[in-house]
């Protein structure tokens, strides 16, 4: 997932707070989330301001008491390679089925190709997200939804 629409008042990026718009952006793609009955069990979310605002929006709208985990690598400049190998380690090692990421552009873009057996990389809208029906044996997964919050206007 890209974190919602972010104020670009602020020069520091690490502290931009999300916009109104962005706050409810994130309010419909928990809604979403929450239509299609997927019982996650990890969020690992970005420092940046504007991705902690939409994964806490995600966990309040969704009453969930699973991890919320701040990962460093799920920055902008973030490597798809790196955050690829850590998150087939917690998949393996904690036993996770269903895990949201939150992070921003260009790395979610990036993520989806390294995750994906199509390798595609849309460009991701705010508060965008896209699922994958990931196989822990091939380490890869294809894609199944790309949706953002404009499709439920």
């Amino acid at each position: 997932m890209r974190h919602g629409e972010a104020c670009t008042q602020i020069h520091e990026d690490a502290q931009r707070p999300l916009t109104e718009l962005g706050k409810l952006e994130a309010k419909v793609m928990a809604k979403w989330l929450k239509s299609t009955n997927i019982e996650l069990d990890a969020i690992f979310v970005s420092p940046y301001l504007r991705a902690q605002q939409t994964a806490q929006t995600l966990y309040d709208q969704l009453k969930l008491s699973i991890p919320l985990q701040t990962l460093d690598l799920l920055t902008p400049a973030g490597k798809a390679g790196e955050v690829h190998d850590y998150l087939d380690g917690m998949i393996s090692l904690e036993r996770y089925e269903n895990v949201l990421l939150v992070s921003h552009m260009p790395l979610v873009s990036y993520l989806l190709a390294e995750l994906s057996i199509e390798k595609s990389a849309p460009i991701f809208a705010t508060a965008a997200i896209a699922q994958i029906d990931y196989n822990k044996q091939l380490m890869a997964g294809h894609l199944i939804n790309h949706v953002c919050p404009d499709d439920f206007v």
